[in-house]
């Protein structure tokens, strides 16, 4: 029996919150579907703040490029290498990828590519792995449609001339 019909039973105060964040919800699921956002595009890091996290011991920065890039134009300082051209394809990459954080999928870890375009599927394929905190330089190491990257911002580069 409800109120509307014997008015004995009262609403409860919280079914209009609830309502109300049921639309809410829904509204963005339907923005974030109409412009193709999702959750990953709001894991994205500036390369100044992968720099100052990284130095500072608060994440895991990871260069996903190739060994051959590695070597030709260096690496951000304090990066650790787990290329996403792994012979077992994205598959032998995740599992390098847990490797390099001991199995932990909560930390917090950094991805850079190039340009930002590597970075992005590599973000994916950790998030479907499980992987619950990665970021993605979305600039990159060169730049690109993003930005101008880690390079032409001035951030530390080392090099690896055995990559």
């Amino acid at each position: 029996m409800t109120a509307r019909h014997h008015g004995t039973r009262r609403a409860s105060p919280w079914l209009g919150a609830r309502r109300a964040l049921a639309a809410g919800l829904a509204a963005c699921a339907l923005v974030l579907g109409a412009t193709g956002a999702s959750v990953a595009d709001h894991f994205v890091m500036t390369p100044e703040e992968a720099n100052f996290r990284t130095e500072g011991g608060e994440l895991m920065l990871i260069d996903v490029r190739s060994p051959e890039e590695w070597r030709e134009t260096g690496v951000p300082r304090g990066a650790r290498r787990v290329t996403i051209h792994d012979p077992d394809g994205l598959k032998g990459f995740v599992k390098a990828m847990a490797a390099a954080v001991d199995g932990d999928l909560k930390k917090p870890i950094a991805l850079i590519c190039a340009r930002g375009n590597r970075s992005t599927v590599a973000q994916r394929a950790l998030n479907e792995a499980g992987f619950t905190r990665v970021f993605n330089v979305r600039e990159g190491f060169i730049g690109g449609p993003y930005g101008p990257g880690w390079v032409k911002r001035g951030l530390p580069v080392e090099p690896c001339p055995r990559c």
